[in-house]
């Protein structure tokens, strides 16, 4: 499916800044009309044939750039009950590039280039949430060492406490990417994410985006969650505990009582750098700005600069030989 405009026949597409839908081609607003596609592999648009990947549910035609929908993908059990509306802008995403590495002497020249920059591309990224209780608990021995002297002596007092903790700790909303292709250690950097800007699913938000449906199942993510839960709920009970020179015969335990798990599509603006043989990603949440990713350092600049820095101090060495003979 696509969003054609009904005033001009364009792509409609959402836009971030004005948070509604418009026609890049005449400006309308929320002017669209859904047209559903006749084949899964063709273009509404232009009747181009799609190259649908594996995890496609929104891709843009490279006949006619029209953002198509796979309606397929975002529909049954593959519709999201909740997506998160791109904040980010194209171009905001491209400012906080610049911020960040725009003053970096020893960059490629085309890094930050608008060429390169214009193949930025916001994605959705499927997501489970999760809300489950962590019941932690914590048993062991806790001292408090008291030290004074007396005369010619020097006392230690060892007194020991039985230690225990019990806390429930309600987790709501915690994040895992349902996606092989993306990898977990970026995505968990990507967050947080305020919920609170979630919507009901609507495909409209996916039009002027790519966007890929889950490909990993709910229960294969649980390990990954419980691990980040467990490890929220250990630092949360740990603050319970004050007042102890040390702490011996420690036991932990950890259980767990899953409540609900949500499909959910999150923003992230993607940059993949391409610099010799290597490619260079960047992510940027596309809520929040947050970015991700290692700039790539240009070996000819730094040569160039080496060089020049080591003529200047030759030059100086040379003027300070000079100087001294003329002494």
């Amino acid at each position: 499916m696509i969003f054609r405009c009904k005033s001009c026949g364009g792509n409609t597409v959402y836009s971030p800044e004005r948070k509604k839908m418009y026609c890049p081609y005449c400006d309308g607003e929320d002017t669209q009309e859904q047209v559903p596609s006749e084949g899964m592999f063709n273009c509404p648009a232009c009747g181009g044939e799609l190259k649908i990947g594996d995890y496609n549910a929104a891709l843009r035609c490279e006949y006619c750039d029209s953002y198509v929908i796979v309606e397929e993908r975002t529909t049954g059990k593959y519709e999201p009950k909740l997506i998160l509306p791109f904040i980010k802008s194209h171009k905001e995403a491209e400012e906080i590039l610049k911020n960040e590495f725009g003053k970096q002497r020893f960059l490629p020249d085309d890094f930050l280039s608008d060429a390169k920059l214009s193949g930025m591309e916001g994605m959705y990224v499927p997501f489970f949430l999760y809300d489950f209780d962590v019941r932690y608990t914590i048993s062991a021995t806790g001292h408090k060492v008291r030290t004074w002297t007396s005369g010619n002596y020097q006392y230690t007092e060892d007194s020991l406490y039985q230690v225990e903790r019990s806390i429930i700790v309600p987790i709501e909303k915690m994040p895992a990417d349902a996606s092989y292709e993306k990898p977990d250690e970026i995505m968990d950097l990507m967050e947080p994410y305020d919920y609170s800007q979630m919507e009901s699913f609507d495909p409209k938000f996916l039009s002027g985006f790519l966007a890929e449906q889950y490909n990993m199942e709910s229960e294969e993510l649980l390990p990954r969650v419980q691990i980040k839960g467990r490890d929220d709920a250990k630092s949360i009970t740990e603050k319970t505990i004050t007042g102890y020179t040390s702490m011996t015969n420690r036991v932990d335990q950890s259980s767990f009582r899953q409540r609900e798990t949500t499909y959910a599509m999150l923003p992230v603006w993607t940059y993949f750098y391409k610099y010799k043989d290597k490619t260079l990603p960047f992510y940027i949440n596309g809520q929040t700005g947050k970015l991700v990713g290692q700039p790539p350092i240009s070996g000819l600049k730094v040569l160039i600069y080496s060089g020049t820095v080591f003529a200047g101090m030759i030059a100086l060495l040379s003027m300070w030989n000079i100087l001294l003979g003329m002494l």
